[in-house]
């Protein structure tokens, strides 16, 4: 991979939001809704109830902010295809010498920059309205994130791969992927309230593993390698099937003529 290239894909990306001030308010405006409606919800739960601020109120406010690295890591790949398609670029992409890797690697790297600016949002907002430290995860919040990342990347592959097969009609495929897995990755509640067949289907998911260990540390102050060990070979299983199935879509879409529909559409 040529470092110059993705480089520069990140930074027509980055253009993107520095002549269109609507894309910079849309990187900040759906999270700091999402952060309001749970603390506001969070604050009235603690009115109606008695002694020291309960631990599942921590873990709503934590859950949330952590949904939101794994949503907005999804996004970037998904999102950042659909920018191509809606502004008539994807053919100009691939038809010069960028490499699919090239192009993954880019939106992996912008989908970066992103998460960062809206965790350090959340995390001033959740501090200062709700006192909710996200630091209080000291070193433990890098494994978590860089698990949450890698799922997103894999879901984002999965939701680009599927459009380019489908074409524009299945642009909704963009954020209903990550929805899909929501249930059965416990980020509210624990994996024991789900029935026990999909409580199955939850310790499949690395993402079940890591907001189960997030309530660990949050509980007790101690990270739990076990789930951090399963969730990246999970990850890295994930990760691995998700690029596999987005190179068979690329080849079935470039021998079939699709990129050229999707991209004219």
């Amino acid at each position: 991979m040529n470092p110059r290239i993705i480089s520069a894909l990140v930074l027509r990306y980055a253009f993107l939001y520095t002549r269109n001030w609507i894309r910079v308010v849309e990187l900040i405006f759906w999270p700091t809704m999402e952060l309001l409606v749970w603390g506001f919800l969070t604050t009235f739960i603690e009115r109606q109830t008695t002694g020291d601020f309960p631990m599942f109120i921590r873990f709503l406010i934590g859950a949330m902010i952590f949904w939101d690295v794994l949503f907005r890591s999804q996004q970037a790949v998904a999102i950042s295809f659909l920018e191509d398609v809606w502004t008539r670029n994807l053919l100009n992409i691939f038809v010069a010498p960028i490499r699919v890797t090239e192009y993954l690697a880019a939106q992996f790297a912008f989908g970066m920059i992103r998460v960062t600016i809206t965790v350090v949002l959340l995390a001033v907002l959740a501090k200062l309205m709700y006192a909710f430290n996200l630091f209080d995860f000291q070193w433990h919040l890098i494994p978590f994130f860089a698990n949450l990342l890698l799922f997103g990347w894999s879901l984002g592959m999965i939701s680009t791969a599927l459009i380019m097969r489908w074409g524009q009609a299945a642009e909704a495929l963009a954020w209903a992927v990550p929805f899909l897995i929501q249930p059965f990755s416990a980020v509210f509640y624990p994996v024991d309230v789900l029935p026990a067949p999909l409580q199955v289907v939850a310790w499949m998911l690395p993402s079940t593993y890591v907001f189960e260990g997030m309530r660990t540390v949050l509980q007790q102050g101690s990270l739990p390698w076990a789930d951090l060990f399963l969730a990246t070979g999970l990850n890295l299983i994930f990760l691995a099937l998700a690029g596999a199935f987005f190179a068979f879509m690329f080849d079935q879409a470039r021998q079939k003529g699709l990129l050229t529909k999707v991209a004219s559409q």
